[in-house]
């Protein structure tokens, strides 16, 4: 029988028998795990109208902060799946982090300096939470006879694909029981059992060295920002330091430990008390809710599509927390591939169209590495040259701006453009922004009322800035949004010094091609690329 093996924060999905326990039913989707990468999916395929049936092998989920930075891409795309506001309302907006060393600051930066978003660059929240607030956003899909089940304690045992279909056999409290889908959408985890049990492999490089988690309340006159340290001047001498602010008054302390240790004593806790004590002022009050110790990795499988079992999220690829591009990059992953599953499903792209997916999250997993690995070079020198160097860099950037970009406590997410890859199309917007070139996602800016993103959602848009839209006609509904009276922060992200322009933007509201004018079959050219059709 199925049993829970972990303490839960919340139970969200408690288990209960339903009538495919006593039949093999079919299922367009059916994904595995319902973190927060699985449940975003699932929303995203529903919204549009696919059913989406969630599979995991607990009741809700596990105690303990573990992600806790969700970046401002991550909040655009929750607002789109209904989750944005309690997140936002609950999390610890910030926007600026400092840097130190030793004592002294070195310098401070500001992730949005600029007025005209919704979203901040970044909130604090509770992977906890994170996962609830789409959960609850799930239960009013489905109150809206939106096409999404959550199944809780629900563990895959066995999983076999053919030509047309995925069988799987899950086990629960009351035996186990058979189902099939179209497609199998992994999202387990780090330690994925699919991938084991299809025998793929996750390669990579894992980082010796160890750093010490702590989660403490306690009321504190720190701003809310991030700060990290290098070499902190601390008695008990951790290679670098962090502290970052959460709701209920929960503050992450980070300590950079080195790979020679103790595990066991580095957790007891008269030993991290020891360590936060000389961290904090003196006579700080606090108390700990949780602790933990890990070693990172970065790895990732070599495609993340199998036929018709697709990986997203951890289970897929795998960075270090430093810059928060763990859960970040896999929202983002779930916003790629929903919409192009959603139309392979329902006849309008040819199933190749999901190798695109792979095409571009792999890019995007790639960069994200590439990052961790750098930053981890950054914290942890491998010789004395590289210290001297490190440490140089650090001197320089206090008093010269040319040296701060290479000050590395961890590039923070960002998401990635898909510029140069096969669904992106021409970019003939002459002196067009830079950040809205095709491929990029688009920046969000006010309109008279409201935000431009609450304008691009679930199609595919055509958006007009000062010029008429020409009619498109396409197997697919195109959204048309027709601006003229363009705020500063609009004309200044999309048009740059160009009077007008065209924009085709995708369902998940990454830049296909833009133009200063196009015709409908320009245009029409454009939809078939993206959507992989000839």
């Amino acid at each position: 029988m199925v049993g829970a093996t972990y303490a839960l924060a919340h139970t969200l999905y408690p288990y209960a028998p339903v009538p495919d326990q006593q039949r093999v039913a079919h299922h367009p989707v059916i994904i595995i795990g319902g973190g927060p990468i699985g449940v975003a999916t699932g929303l995203d395929l529903a919204q549009k109208g696919t059913p989406a049936l969630i599979l995991d092998d607990h009741d809700g989920v596990g105690q303990g902060s573990r992600a806790i930075c969700f970046a401002k891409r991550t909040l655009e795309i929750a607002d789109r799946l209904g989750a944005g506001g309690p997140m936002r309302d609950k999390g610890v907006v910030w926007n600026t982090g400092r840097v130190f060393h030793g004592d002294g600051e070195v310098f401070n930066f500001n992730l949005l300096p600029e007025e005209g978003h919704r979203n901040p660059a970044f909130i604090n929240l509770q992977q906890p939470y994170f996962e609830k607030f789409l959960v609850e956003a799930l239960r009013d899909a489905q109150s809206n006879s939106q096409p999404i089940e959550i199944r809780g304690r629900n563990v895959v045992l066995k999983l076999e694909q053919d030509a047309d279909k995925v069988t799987l056999t899950i086990d629960t409290p009351d035996g186990p029981y058979t189902a099939t889908a179209d497609y199998v959408i992994a999202c387990d985890g780090a330690r994925s059992p699919t991938r084991e049990m299809m025998g793929l492999t996750f390669d990579g490089r894992v980082f010796e060295d160890n750093f010490l988690i702590a989660d403490v309340k306690m009321t504190a006159p720190f701003p809310t920002e991030r700060w990290f340290w290098f070499e902190p001047s601390l008695a008990n001498a951790p290679q670098s330091a962090l502290l970052h602010k959460q709701p209920d008054d929960v503050w992450r302390i980070d300590f950079q430990l080195g790979w020679d240790i103790d595990r066991k004593a580095e957790l007891a806790e008269d030993r991290i008390r020891q360590r936060i004590d000389e961290f904090l002022p003196a006579g700080t009050q606090y108390d700990l809710v949780w602790t933990s110790i890990y070693t990172f990795q970065c790895r990732r499988m070599e495609r993340f599509r199998h036929d018709r079992v697709i990986f997203a999220g951890d289970s897929a690829h795998q960075v270090s927390p430093f810059g928060a591009r763990g859960a970040n990059s896999g929202i983002q992953d779930a916003d790629n591939l929903a919409w192009k599953l959603d139309l392979v499903l329902k006849g309008h792209a040819p199933a190749s169209l999901l190798d695109s997916y792979h095409e571009e999250r792999a890019h995007g997993a790639d960069e994200n590495i590439l990052n961790s690995t750098r930053a981890t070079d950054f914290l942890t020198p491998k010789s004395d040259t590289s210290k001297i160097f490190r440490n140089a860099v650090l001197t320089l950037a206090k008093d010269h701006a040319f040296a701060r970009p290479m000050v590395n406590s961890g590039r923070l997410s960002v998401p990635c453009t898909y510029a140069g890859l096969s669904l992106t199309g021409a970019d003939a917007l002459p002196s067009g922004p830079a950040r809205t070139a095709p491929g990029a996602p688009c920046t969000d800016a006010p309109l008279a009322e409201g935000f431009l993103l609450d304008h691009l959602s679930g199609h595919f848009t055509l958006l007009a800035l000062n010029t008429a839209a020409p009619s498109v006609t396409h197997t697919l509904p195109v959204n048309t949004v027709t601006v003229h009276d363009l705020s500063p922060e609009l004309r200044n992200r999309y048009l740059g010094d160009a009077p007008h322009a065209l924009y085709l933007i995708r369902p998940d509201q990454h830049v296909v091609a833009r133009w200063d004018t196009a015709t409908e079959a320009q245009i029409t050219d454009a939809i078939n690329a993206a959507i992989g059709q000839p």
